[in-house]
């Protein structure tokens, strides 16, 4: 078995010092806030699990299809030697891809989570002896440097991930990802499309409450590792679709009037009855969105795939 590097781009710290400078910014704010990434503690990765395998939540396996469909496709496109994946995760559904490319020579996922790259390697390796595995410990919102890998590569943002991110920090991402693409270099997006508002709400309101109960971890993790005492038995999860957005929001709504003390912040927070804090937001697409996007940061939009009912779409640009 080939053994994998992995480079550490984020202090020790960084996780800590993020959450504590995120929990203080969004909940001195009006309204309140809290960004989806402090969600995926151990419990909050196995409820997300849960929820790709619900009826209603078909996200993820309408990627599956895309990329089992077209992922040879995807790699005659791109003749990848590289594949870089941001958000990487578990690299469950990485291996579509890995199997598709024949060329490819390095893997490089991108998570802060050291534990999940750590693992995801030695599992890839252990079907892939010959993969070389180089992971980065680090923020794929910021700047990346990559390693000196062979090109042409290919850089994944899977998932939708993308749909999580507000206009402006949508518009820095992609600007960040254009500058990382040399000629002859690939995005692959995964992008959730704007669909009937019946089922976009599903999907974030599931019948048996497992995303209630995913919603609700964020506050688990904020008394974890805090100190805070949220409860969130205090606390209806809410999920509404914005049209003008274009996007659903999830909320946690106050059942009644609350006082949360925060000791290591030194912060206490009020909420009123029926007051909503807004944990995720998660946009939606259409073909002339994602190209407009795509190209406001110096990229063309080269293939457009979707599943068969037209729910999801992967879309592969090259730089301008």
């Amino acid at each position: 078995m080939s053994p994998y590097e992995l480079t550490r781009t984020l202090p020790e710290d960084a996780t800590d010092a993020a959450l504590r400078a995120d929990v203080l910014h969004g909940l001195t704010q009006s309204p309140k806030s809290l960004p989806p990434k402090w969600f995926y503690d151990a419990r909050g990765s196995e409820l997300f699990e849960e929820i790709t395998a619900l009826d209603e939540y078909y996200p993820t396996r309408a990627e599956r299809e895309i990329l089992l469909g077209r992922a040879p496709e995807i790699a005659a496109a791109t003749g990848a030697r590289t594949l870089v994946e941001l958000g990487s995760g578990s690299s469950e559904k990485t291996r579509h891809l890995l199997d598709a490319l024949p060329l490819l020579h390095s893997y490089v996922p991108v998570d802060v989570s050291g534990s999940a790259l750590t693992g995801a390697a030695d599992t890839l390796l252990a079907e892939r002896p010959d993969l070389h595995v180089h992971a980065l410990i680090a923020d794929f919102t910021k700047e990346l440097v990559l390693p000196d890998t062979p090109g042409p590569r290919l850089v994944a943002f899977l998932g939708g991930t993308i749909g999580n991110l507000l206009p402006d920090e949508r518009a820095g991402f992609l600007a960040s990802v254009r500058a990382m693409l040399v000629p002859g270099d690939a995005l692959l997006l995964g992008t959730d499309l704007v669909k009937d508002e019946s089922v976009l709400v599903r999907a974030y309101d599931d019948a048996s409450g497992v995303t209630a109960a995913f919603n609700k971890n964020v506050l688990a993790v904020v008394d974890r590792e805090l100190g805070a005492d949220f409860d969130p038995a205090d606390f209806d999860h809410v999920a509404l679709w914005d049209s003008g957005q274009r996007w659903i929001e999830m909320r946690l709504r106050a059942r009644r009037d609350l006082t949360v003390k925060i000791p290591e912040l030194d912060l206490v927070v009020t909420f009123e009855a029926g007051e909503e804090m807004r944990t995720e937001v998660s946009a939606k697409f259409t073909q002339a969105t994602v190209r407009s996007e795509l190209a406001g940061a110096g990229m063309e939009l080269a293939h457009w795939w979707t599943d068969e009912a037209g729910r999801f779409a992967l879309s592969l640009a090259t730089a301008v």
